[in-house]
C-alpha cells in the first residue's frame, strides 16, 4: 500500500483512442489532460501509472454481443464506413485502441477491488453510447458496461451507482440496465430535445422492478453551476437512499462553457463539487471505492480543467 489513496492512470495505448487529428475525438485528448495535471500542483498527492492491462475478447464479451465485435474487428481492419448510423467512423487500428481503453478501466478497477487504491481516474474512458451490439457517438466498446458486468462477475459487486455529467445522456448504459434495480443510475445533462442522442428524460425513471432506480435530470442550454448544485442536492439525496457497494463517475468535460458541440455553461467547479461529494458518498457506503471516467469533452482546456478538479477532489 502507497500514501496516496488515488491511482491515475497515463498510458499512450489509451491515448491513441480517436478518430484522426482533425476530429473533435482525437488523440491529443489525453496530453491535454496530463499537461493541465502536471502544472496543477497535486501531483505528489496521486500514483501515476500506466494501464498495464488490455482487455481480451472474452472480456468485451461480457457486455457486447460476439456478431458487434466480429463486425468492430473486420470494418476496423479495412479502415471504411461507420460502426453506428454516421458518427463513429471504423478506422484502422481502432479495435486495438478500444480494447486499451476497456483494458485501463478494468486494470484501475481492479487496483480498487484489491485495496492498493480506493479511487482511480482513467482519462480517456467512459465510453456511455455504445450498446451491446452497436457503437455510438464516438464510443466504440462500452467500457463501462463491461466494468459493471465484471464487478458482478468476478468481483460479486452487484449494487453498483452510476453517475453521469457529460452534457449527453449515457444512453447506452441507461437503456442497458433500464430493468435492473440493483444498477443506481443518476444522469445531468443538457435536455434531449437540444443534444444529441435525444434521449434522458424525466420520467424515464427505470422500468418493473427498477421503477424508481433511476434518475435523469435535463438541463437547460446556457445552465451553468448555479442550476447544477441546485439539481445536486436532490442526487445526494437519491443515492444516499440506495447505499451502493460501488461508484461509478462519468465525468464528461463537454458540459463545461467553451464546449463546440454543446451548450451548457458549467465550470470546472461543478465538477470539483460532484466528485467531492460522491467520495464522502463512497467512503460512507462502498469502502471508498470510486471510479472516473473522462468520458466527452471537445475543447481541450476544459478538459485539462475539469478533469484535474475531479483528481483534485479525489486525492484530497
Amino acid at each position: 500500500m502507497i500514501d496516496s489513496k488515488t491511482i491515475v492512470i497515463k498510458d499512450d495505448n489509451i491515448a491513441s483512442y480517436g478518430f484522426g487529428e482533425e476530429h473533435p475525438f482525437g488523440p491529443d485528448r489525453h496530453a491535454a489532460f496530463h499537461i493541465h495535471l502536471e502544472a496543477s500542483g497535486i501531483l505528489d498527492r496521486v500514483h501515476l501509472s500506466a494501464s498495464g492491462y488490455t482487455a481480451i475478447r472474452s472480456d468485451i464479451e461480457r457486455f457486447h454481443t460476439c456478431e458487434y465485435i466480429d463486425r468492430v474487428i473486420a470494418q476496423c481492419k479495412l479502415g471504411k464506413g461507420f460502426l453506428d448510423n454516421g458518427d463513429t467512423p471504423a478506422v484502422k487500428g481502432l479495435y486495438e485502441s478500444s480494447l486499451a481503453v476497456v483494458g485501463a478501466s478494468l486494470f484501475a478497477t481492479k487496483q480498487i477491488i484489491s485495496g492498493h487504491f480506493s479511487r482511480a481516474f482513467v482519462p480517456i474512458a467512459g465510453l456511455h453510447h455504445a450498446r451491446r451490439s452497436s457503437a455510438g457517438g464516438f464510443c466504440v466498446f462500452n467500457d463501462i458496461g463491461v466494468v459493471i458486468e465484471t464487478l458482478r462477475s468476478v468481483y460479486q459487486i452487484e449494487r453498483i451507482a452510476y453517475i453521469d455529467i457529460d452534457a449527453h445522456h449515457g444512453d447506452g448504459i441507461f437503456y442497458t440496465y433500464e430493468q435492473d434495480p440493483n444498477l443506481i443510475f443518476v444522469d445531468l445533462h443538457e435536455d434531449g430535445r437540444m443534444l444529441y442522442p435525444g434521449t434522458g428524460f424525466a420520467e424515464e425513471v427505470g422500468v418493473g422492478v427498477a421503477e424508481g432506480t433511476k434518475l435523469n435530470i435535463s438541463l437547460q442550454p446556457g445552465d451553468g453551476d448555479a442550476e447544477f448544485q441546485k439539481e445536486w442536492s436532490h442526487v445526494e439525496n437519491f443515492l444516499d437512499s440506495f447505499s451502493p457497494d460501488f461508484f461509478i463517475l462519468q465525468c464528461g468535460a463537454d458540459s463545461l462553457s467553451g464546449d463546440p458541440i454543446t451548450h451548457l455553461e458549467l465550470s470546472e467547479q461543478s465538477h470539483y463539487h460532484a466528485a467531492k461529494k460522491l467520495t464522502e458518498l463512497a467512503e460512507r457506503h462502498a469502502q471508498g471505492r470510486i471510479i472516473a471516467l473522462g468520458g466527452g469533452g471537445y475543447n481541450r482546456d476544459n478538459i485539462g480543467k475539469a478533469w484535474t478538479h475531479v483528481v483534485k477532489a479525489f486525492s484530497e
